[in-house]
């Protein structure tokens, strides 16, 4: 390990007291690798929410990290009802897949991911998507965890009658899991006024909020992001393959 002069590392730990950190990178890793000059990481941690832990910010984990990592660091730090998660990574983000990410993430652009998950307590608005479709611009796979409904002011930037309100549009993405998300974001998806999903191949909903906001299954204006969907995960419900959902889902 002593000679070891580049390594890539992916690392996902939970059950800690502690995220990891400069300092613990550097005593863990660094120090036993003199000769390591390329070290392209992710490490993502969860603990457990406990209130007599020091909350610690962004900027509190980057000041750990030593000018002997060679590449620029980046961090992001989300706090839930139950947990805490930290990712702290080099970048350019060398790697395919970014999982629990919330409303707070670095603007920059990660070229290689192509599955991505994202968690919050807070809602996520229209501009949020706007976001996620600008930095993962190779993204397939997008699975959507939040139960929060976005704020009456979104809905109404959100309206159709609304002109300034740019289309979300994901071109690659084949696969998306909004079942365990509110029934505001299978709406944000599925309407074609909001998202654009020309690809979309793989969809992974609750049954209830998709009969609901499609309107059984005749509602005009999300039918489009339906239509080339050959692969429906929908929590075990009969399906009744009525003519009108047959008009909606082709391919099934």
């Amino acid at each position: 390990m002593s000679n070891l002069e580049e390594l890539t590392l992916y690392l996902t730990i939970d059950n800690r007291t502690a995220f990891i950190d400069g300092t613990h990178i550097y005593n863990e890793i660094l120090s036993h690798v003199p000769r390591l000059h390329i070290f392209n990481f992710c490490i993502c941690t969860e603990i457990k929410m406990d209130d007599l832990v020091h909350r610690l910010s962004k900027d509190d984990i980057q000041e750990t990290f030593p000018n002997t990592i060679y590449q620029k660091v980046d961090c992001m730090v989300q706090y839930g009802d139950y947990h805490r998660v930290c990712h702290v990574s080099s970048v350019p983000f060398m790697f395919d897949y970014l999982g629990y990410i919330g409303n707070t993430f670095p603007s920059i652009i990660f070229s290689h991911i192509k599955r991505l998950t994202v968690d919050d307590r807070v809602a996520f608005e229209h501009e949020f998507f706007n976001r996620i479709a600008w930095s993962f611009p190779l993204l397939e796979h997008l699975c959507v965890i939040n139960f929060m409904s976005p704020s009456q002011i979104s809905k109404q930037l959100n309206s159709n009658d609304n002109q300034l309100n740019s289309i979300v549009k994901y071109p690659h993405l084949i696969w998306l899991c909004i079942e365990s998300a509110h029934i505001d974001y299978v709406e944000q998806f599925l309407n074609e006024t909001k998202t654009h999903l020309p690809s979309l191949t793989k969809l992974t909903v609750f049954y209830g909020h998709l009969y609901v906001v499609t309107e059984n299954f005749t509602r005009y204006i999300t039918r489009r992001n339906c239509m080339k969907v050959n692969e429906l995960d929908i929590d075990n419900e009969k399906i009744e393959r009525s003519k009108d959902f047959n008009a909606y889902f082709p391919l099934l």
